[in-house]
């Protein structure tokens, strides 16, 4: 277990951890594990998850504007209406992962895996998609305007309903 101390309050950092709400604004929980943790809501502004552990983790409503998810195991996590704008998921494993509704306005997911992953009506609105495996994704209502995905791995895509013309497509 891990005690981060944001803005005057003291979280634990560990599995299944119930983080319901927390204001962790620029946090630095890289490499840290927080597998099926309850972030629902969570303020994630600015943190370093870069390399963290979340596979089955609660995220929904979370605002991870700007957050460093680079390599973190987001494997069957629920980002559902997530606010990822501008973050940075360069090799994230979000296999299985619910994305629906979520903002991913200018998101780099530069070779992240995005297998099966449901990204239903998300916005992607000038995201990075280089290189990302999007094999058997829902895409269905997504907005995909300016949106990058040369020498992603789209098949078996549904796209149906999907908006934008996409680069590299």
């Amino acid at each position: 277990m891990i005690v981060v101390n944001c803005f005057g309050k003291e979280y634990d950092i560990k599995p299944n951890a119930n983080l319901d709400g927390a204001d962790l604004r620029i946090a630095n929980l890289t490499f840290t594990n927080l597998t099926g943790a309850n972030l629902t809501g969570a303020n994630l502004t600015g943190a370093d998850l870069s390399n963290a552990i979340l596979t089955g983790a609660n995220l929904s409503d979370a605002n991870l504007t700007g957050a460093d998810l680079r390599s973190a195991n987001l494997r069957d996590a629920n980002l559902a209406g997530a606010n990822l704008t501008g973050a940075n998921l360069s090799n994230a494993i979000l296999t299985g992962a619910d994305l629906t509704s979520a903002n991913l306005t200018g998101a780099n997911l530069t070779g992240a895996n995005l297998t099966g992953a449901n990204l239903t009506g998300a916005n992607l609105t000038g995201a990075n998609l280089t290189g990302a495996n999007l094999t058997g994704a829902n895409l269905t209502g997504a907005n995909l305007r300016s949106a990058d995905l040369r020498s992603a791995n789209l098949k078996d895509v549904n796209l149906r309903n999907a908006i934008g013309r996409q680069q590299g497509s």
